[in-house]
């Protein structure tokens, strides 16, 4: 944390193609910074770096704390014209070039709205283990998108975490059930924002501001 009332906060987003990691990136910062657009092949190639500072986000001391939002977009895996190796690459370059003091959550994209397999996820949790080393379970919330339309499929978020396979039933337990649904019904894009830094804001306070290094 700094010490100047401004607080930055590093988040990466890992997912798999037209899993809606772009579109959250969006609602993160509040603005539309992030291409993000329904389409045959993978639309993100290059890892993407956007900022965002927020004036008034909390209080500290009687004194209003800024905070300096910086979020990481990153190709999907599988992606449709680069291997998972040259994924990986460009990622881990990513982290090292934009977040030298280190990641303090990565948010892993799952979508709702689909049935989950056991191979489903594995490339994801993968890239992420290899990423962030043995701590990744420490630093990782899994975000939930396309949420809203649960209530279509006569599904509460208890009743789909009850429902849950076991690949994801495991993931969730290794992230120690760090888990956001997104939903974006009836919600600016201010609301939005807010609603979902308040909850990652929450994971980050239980680490106490401490971040992770690219291995």
């Amino acid at each position: 944390m700094d010490d100047n009332n401004e607080v930055t906060i590093n988040l990466l987003l890992l997912g798999k193609t037209q899993y809606g990691k772009s579109s959250l990136g969006n609602s993160l910062l509040g603005s539309y910074e992030f291409e993000s657009r329904i389409f045959p092949q993978s639309v993100t190639e290059e890892c993407r770096l956007r900022r965002m500072r927020i004036s008034d986000f909390a209080r500290r001391m009687g004194r209003e704390l800024a905070l300096r939002l910086q979020v990481l977009d990153t190709p999907g895996i599988p992606h449709s014209s680069l291997n998972q190796d040259e994924v990986k690459t460009r990622v881990r370059k990513a982290l090292s070039e934009h977040f030298p003091e280190g990641l303090h959550m990565a948010l892993l994209v799952l979508r709702a709205d689909i049935p989950h397999c056991e191979e489903d996820n594995q490339h994801t949790v993968k890239l992420t283990e290899d990423l962030l080393g043995p701590d990744w379970k420490y630093f990782t919330a899994v975000i939930f998108t396309y949420a809203e339309r649960l209530e279509d499929m006569g599904m509460t978020e208890e009743k789909f975490i009850s429902l849950a396979p076991k690949s994801l039933s495991t993931l969730l337990e290794n992230v120690h059930g760090r888990c956001i649904f997104r939903d974006k019904s009836n919600e600016t894009l201010h609301e939005e924002r807010t609603a979902l830094l308040n909850q990652i804001m929450h994971f980050i306070r239980q680490n106490s501001y401490q971040t992770v290094q690219a291995v």
